[in-house]
């Protein structure tokens, strides 16, 4: 169980400050200021964000004790490189701290975000009214209310829990628009490729019926139904992949301005692209299929007396 002031993936605004690093030069212009939350000893624990080198915050960080602070992978690179940061100390709203610890990277608001310069500071030296109360446990979220409410009102009457989330159903609720935005497109790209399907078939069916005398006459040179078929379908995966050249020159040039919707893939992501190639195909084979056993039902004779 932990406090912080600010959730992971919540609407809440992290606190944020000027800062003044101990052995940082910043270059001209740049103005050296970090993010920074509010938390409580066993957050680390709670979240499950390592803690790489140092401590963790613990009972005795309080008030009455020299102000610390614990700052992330980012932050300890950026302005202590080479260096070990535990030990080092950072100024924010006229105050100094030691670094006690580095934390590993974490997503703070989405999960899109980029790695930056953040810390922590204990919620014992720097304490808020209204405060978030991080329970690790298997348990439903809606099904720890009711205990978690009694034991507040328990402590103090005048206390009582705002609402009980757990954090993949914030993680969800912060990424709705990402969400949203990835099944619609997945939606227009299924009916993309339906409808390229259908053309497809439509074209071959159209081809297949104007080449009825030359198929006619394949077969009664000996041609079987099996180098019909193969014919057939030749002809429509040369039209498959032209198209599979173009769409993909295409998708490589224009997927890059997809890449805020991405999580954990690159734009490029050859696995994708790959299992793109192979989907396309089996459609295609499947429209060309149709109007290629057509034609092997062909009667010679027939198509021959029609033209």
């Amino acid at each position: 169980m932990a406090l912080a002031r600010v959730r992971p993936f919540s609407y809440a605004v992290y606190s944020s400050a000027p800062l003044e690093t101990e052995g940082y030069q910043p270059p001209r212009n740049e103005q050296v200021a970090a993010n920074y939350n509010q938390v409580s000893e066993g957050y680390f624990a709670t979240i499950g964000i390592p803690i790489v080198a140092g401590r963790e915050f613990t009972r005795n960080d309080d008030e009455n004790a020299p102000p610390v602070a614990i700052v992330n992978e980012t932050m300890a690179a950026k302005y202590w490189p080479g260096k070990d940061a535990v030990g080092q100390r950072l100024k924010a709203k006229d105050k100094w701290m030691e670094i006690v610890g580095v934390a590993k990277n974490a997503n703070y608001r989405t999960k899109l975000e980029q790695p930056t310069p953040f810390f922590y500071v204990p919620v014992r030296q720097n304490f808020f009214v209204q405060n978030g109360f991080l329970i690790r446990t298997d348990q439903n979220a809606a099904a720890l209310m009711n205990p978690l409410a009694r034991e507040i009102h328990a402590l103090d009457p005048n206390l009582a829990p705002l609402d009980a989330i757990s954090l993949q159903q914030q993680v969800d609720v912060m990424s709705y628009t990402q969400r949203l935005a990835a099944a619609l497109l997945a939606m227009f790209g299924g009916m993309a490729l339906f409808l390229a399907s259908i053309g497809l078939y439509a074209v071959m069916s159209y081809s297949v019926s104007q080449s009825t005398r030359e198929l006619g006459m394949r077969m009664a040179l000996g041609a079987d139904a099996r180098d019909l078929l193969k014919l057939v379908v030749s002809r429509g995966l040369q039209l498959t992949a032209a198209g599979i050249v173009i769409g993909g020159i295409a998708a490589l040039i224009l997927t890059r301005l997809m890449g805020n919707l991405l999580y954990k893939v690159s734009p490029h992501d050859p696995l994708a692209f790959g299992s793109a190639f192979v989907v396309i195909t089996i459609f295609s084979l499947v429209a060309c299929f149709l109007p290629a056993w057509r034609a092997t039902r062909i009667d010679p004779v027939q198509a021959l007396r029609e033209q």
